[in-house]
């Protein structure tokens, strides 16, 4: 099943415009299930081989007998999830708790749908047996490890008993129905205008954070994606053919305090995570976004885009924390999901809907356009990486967006930015010093202290309730408050981060000077006028320099040696 893959222009080119079709989709597929199996290779030429094996010889039966099959089980997200996690981290191999034993599950599932006789070990972890895409047992004793045993049945289908010390537990003669301790993976069904949708709502893989099945509601997930495939069908039948043919599953995950969360694993292709959604529109706009996530791991599997360089130090508009290069790929190729979506959103639509959409659209553009002018500057990209970035940001600036919604949505942007830089940068404080002693002497600029960002560690929220409050009144402004009172403001509380992202606003909205040092390097800025409001050396410079004046001086001063990204750049690491 291992095969070679050749990606020609003309899809490569659909692929980094945001879409791709589902011929494009499908080969992405092919060429996941053959890393998946080139992974499994390893695992059996490596330490953890013996408890593998077993395993790979059962699913080399079932290939010979039954080669969908097979194939439904190495493209599912549970195949290369276990993969990735056997071949990158397995300590306990020599303590007899091997992570490549996990493969018996796999291996156990495709029997069930072949109907092919077998006894197979599987791990039970704290009395819990999972068989991704079948189901879970639970209440299986103390027992580390349990025989599934298969037995074809003459008339059709197959008996599965799990055997445990001095007990068997026979599941249902239909493993999709309920029963004693069981809880089977509901299948996911959609149909409208010919174009189908079948796909797991996935709550037995051990290695992904799923709900059960009871608590996940496989009635109410099945009627919200119903609703949300004649969305996607009658409104994006584009992407709607790409799902149809690379969607693999939905994991549902448990809600948290506020909103809807999601996700995708770069090793599960196909595969969304995603909390209740609780209507069709989002569940749509969930599984166009998740779902270029995994279209762009499966490509960045094929072709390199970028030079390695995976420290989280890069600007990405969409999140709280500082990301590494292929984060900001990753987010900037989502985001053209998300502009199609909202794009349609605007269409016919009545108010107060269209108003929302409209905003929704304004600012999902800006953000998309500045991760890829973040992408373009910062990034030591490939010839092919440079084409798939030029691709995206010509989808980006095709969209139109509205005159009024586009002004709010680059102010909030502007001050998003000045405060990211205010938690993550850090200026170097001989060079503030340095600036200091210039400004006094009333000075050209020098060199600007060099680009530094520090990695986040630990779980990162977002900027506060007071810059989300700050945001907020935004979208009520026609325009922002004069620079020079966002200023005074700076001057009257200048260790608020919201203050100098007014200020970074609203200089940017009048096109001021120094609107680029405000919203780009906001961190000289502050710690120049600290430094030089908290050290006044004579009666003449008691009173506070103007933020401005501060910013506007700065404008075109160099950077001092080779920012973090040039260094980034030189080592490779």
């Amino acid at each position: 099943m291992i095969g070679t893959h050749v990606i020609s222009d003309p899809v490569f080119d659909a692929l980094a415009a945001g879409g791709g079709g589902p011929e494009a989709v499908r080969l992405l597929r092919q060429a996941r299930r053959s890393r998946n199996l080139l992974l499994l290779r390893r695992i059996l030429d490596g330490p953890c081989a013996a408890a593998a094996e077993p395993a790979a010889d059962l699913l080399a039966r079932v290939e010979r007998a039954a080669p969908a099959v097979a194939r439904s089980v190495i493209d599912a997200s549970s195949f290369g999830t276990w993969a990735a996690r056997a071949t990158s981290d397995c300590p306990a191999h020599r303590h007899g708790g091997c992570t490549a034993g996990d493969l018996g599950a796999l291996a156990a599932v495709a029997a069930v749908r072949a109907g092919l006789g077998t006894e197979i070990t599987v791990p039970v972890h704290d009395g819990v047996l999972r068989l991704p895409g079948l189901g879970t047992a639970t209440r299986l004793g103390p027992a580390g490890e349990a025989l599934v045993v298969v037995t074809p049945r003459p008339e059709a289908g197959c008996q599965v008993d799990i055997r445990l010390p001095g007990e068997v537990r026979p599941l249902p003669r239909d493993p999709g129905r309920a029963g004693h301790d069981w809880q089977p993976v509901a299948f996911l069904e959609a149909r409208h205008r010919g174009l189908a949708l079948r796909v797991p709502l996935e709550t037995a893989d051990p290695r992904l954070p799923c709900l059960d099945t009871a608590s996940a509601r496989p009635a109410a997930w099945q009627e919200l994606l119903r609703s949300a495939w004649r969305l996607l069908v009658d409104s994006h039948p584009g992407r709607a053919e790409e799902l149809a043919a690379g969607l693999g599953g939905i994991v549902p995950l448990p809600a948290p305090a506020r909103g809807v969360t999601s996700a995708t694993s770069r090793h599960a292709f196909g595969t969304v995570l995603a909390s209740w959604p609780a209507d069709p529109d989002r569940l749509a706009l969930t599984l166009l976004h998740e779902f270029q996530h995994s279209k762009l791991s499966a490509l960045a599997d094929l072709v390199t885009l970028h030079e390695p360089d995976g420290r989280p130090r890069l600007y990405a508009p969409w999140r709280p924390d500082p990301r590494p290069p292929a984060g900001l790929l990753q987010g900037i190729y989502a985001h053209l999901g998300d502009l199609a979506f909202w794009q349609q959103r605007c269409a016919g639509r009545p108010e107060p809907e269209r108003a929302d959409a409209a905003w929704r659209l304004a600012l999902t553009r800006a953000q998309a356009e500045r991760g890829v002018t973040e992408a373009a500057s910062r990034l030591r990209l490939t010839r092919l990486g440079a084409r798939f970035l030029d691709r995206a940001a010509q989808t980006v600036r095709a969209v139109h967006v509205d005159p009024g919604p586009a002004r709010v949505a680059a102010r909030v942007e502007a001050g998003a930015e000045a405060v990211w830089r205010l938690r993550w940068a850090e200026a170097d404080g001989t060079g503030i010093k340095q600036l200091a002693e210039l400004w006094r002497a009333r000075l050209p600029a020098g060199a600007l202290p060099a680009d530094a960002v520090r990695p986040a560690s630990g779980p990162v929220s977002g900027p506060g309730p007071e810059f989300g409050r700050w945001a907020a009144k935004q979208r009520g402004a026609h325009r922002a408050p004069p620079a020079t009172e966002a200023a005074a403001a700076v001057a009257a509380e200048p260790d608020r981060a919201e203050r100098w992202a007014g200020l970074a606003a609203s200089a940017a909205e009048e096109r001021l000077p120094g609107a680029g040092v405000l919203r780009r390097r906001t961190e000289v800025v502050r710690d120049l006028y600290r430094e030089l409001t908290t050290d006044a050396r004579t009666p003449e410079q008691t009173r506070p320099p103007d933020p401005l004046s501060l910013a506007a001086w700065l404008t075109g001063a160099p950077e001092s040696g080779k920012t973090d990204t040039d260094r980034g750049q030189d080592t490779g690491t």
